[in-house]
């Protein structure tokens, strides 16, 4: 294959050449389908929590994924967090029609990359902003290295998001992110949807509320009346997957709607008990690392360990879930697909890289989302009281230690973001019903 001449203008940052270094593969074939922002912190959480007494059969899930540099350019230096101060950035990557995936023979085509969460969490750690990227979002894709060497990709300046993963797998999608909104991604990894409907159970269920009946044939999601049902294993799954049972029947108003259920998530991590339930921690430990194939960067037990301390320490208000700004009716390229509006992505990744937080407009929750009507009284989010488990050294167990929690920073009053969709992890709200 002769290898085209790179266009670096279209990247922002050092493109990284993927390759596969794998541990151990995991032993079912899996449905690689959609992630969940909120998957991240429950993933760190749960794996440092049991990390002492476990790692070894832990460590021993995970598929890695080594994201290495272009020759001739300098080695990215990716530090633990441990080793420095401040914020992070981390990209969760859902995958479609996988290898792995069981359904894989009869559903033909390429491997797309549908859904793109990309967590921030900002250089004070006490405020993470989780950005969907809708599947069908027209972007520029770089280009992207050969995962098995040979060659690149052509740059290309109008594609659907959701087909990078085609052209150059994990390290692609990474590589259009960054040039998308000028963030350097460090880490990343992908997970199975299998995986998060078995979190789901581990957890005891995410209730999730509905502001009228879904029946969706496609997903097989059920759910007779407006209400808040508990939804685990195969339930939790039919709810993350159904599009055409919420909002317009668009992945926008999906989106939106899997933020009812992400937000509830990250209220049940930190507030019901699930980081002091060793039994809980156990079961989500296990099944999220055999789920993942992760970034070497990410996968370093040291690295989930910092980022576990930063992420269960934010309070929920100030976890912001919004959706990457874009319209659907476009013409051109994006007939048919979804337009960015470019002016509030700017605003929305300005603030984002700076650090600044912001409020959404009220009531601004997306087309598949609205507020709960019969949402509690708000109030402060809990102090945290984890059980901490320190980390291994050269494989053996250290004592406990006490936990030492950094004092909270004076709350900083939040600007009105305007034109962007989403909410906070301390919100209330009722998917859609089509």
């Amino acid at each position: 294959m002769t290898e085209p001449i790179r266009d670096r203008g279209t990247r922002s940052l050092p493109t990284a050449q993927v390759r596969h270094g794998r541990l151990r593969r995991s032993h079912a074939a899996k449905t690689i389908v959609a992630t969940l922002a909120a998957s991240l912190a429950v993933v760190l959480v749960s794996t440092v929590s049991v990390g002492a007494i476990t790692i070894a059969q832990i460590n021993a899930n995970i598929e890695v994924v080594d994201l290495a540099v272009v020759e001739g350019d300098d080695e990215r230096v990716i530090p633990t967090v441990g080793e420095w101060e401040g914020g992070f950035n981390v990209l969760l990557v859902g995958v479609d029609n996988d290898e792995g995936q069981s359904d894989a023979d009869e559903r033909g085509g390429a491997t797309l990359n549908d859904v793109n969460i990309l967590v921030h969490v900002a250089e004070d750690q006490q405020s993470a902003v989780a950005v969907s990227f809708p599947r069908d979002l027209v972007v520029p894709i770089p280009s992207c290295p050969d995962p098995d060497g040979e060659g690149a990709s052509y740059a290309m300046s109008a594609q659907p998001l959701n087909v990078a993963y085609s052209y150059g797998e994990l390290g692609c999608v990474v590589l259009t992110i960054e040039a998308l909104t000028g963030l350097s991604i460090p880490y990343a990894g992908t997970i199975s949807f299998g995986g998060v409907a078995q979190m789901s159970t581990a957890v005891g269920g995410v209730d999730v509320c509905v502001d009228g009946p879904i029946d969706d044939p496609y997903t097989g999601l059920s759910l007779p009346a407006a209400g808040t049902y508990t939804v685990e294993g195969k339930q939790a799954l039919a709810f993350l997957r159904s599009r055409y049972g919420v909002g317009d029947g668009s992945d926008l108003g999906r989106i939106s709607s899997q933020q009812v259920y992400m937000s509830s998530l990250i209220r049940k991590v930190q507030n019901e008990g699930v980081l002091t339930d060793f039994t809980k921690l156990y079961g989500l430990a296990q099944v999220a690392t055999s789920s993942m194939k992760l970034s070497r960067s990410l996968a370093s037990l040291d690295t989930m360990v910092s980022m576990a301390q930063a992420l269960r320490n934010i309070p929920t208000e100030n976890i912001v879930f919004v959706q990457y700004p874009g319209r659907t009716g476009g013409t051109g390229v994006y007939a048919g697909k979804v337009q960015p509006i470019v002016s509030a992505a700017d605003a929305l990744f300005s603030r984002i890289r700076a650090d600044e937080r912001f409020t959404l407009e009220a009531g601004n929750t997306g087309i598949g989302s609205t507020v709960n009507p019969d949402a509690p009284a708000a109030g402060p989010t809990p102090e945290p009281t984890p059980t901490e488990v320190a980390v291994p050294k050269n494989g053996k167990v250290v004592p406990e230690v006490e936990p030492t929690l950094e004092p909270v920073a004076p709350e900083v009053p939040a600007g009105v973001l305007e034109g962007v969709q989403g909410q906070t992890a301390a919100d209330y709200t009722c998917s859609v019903a089509n």
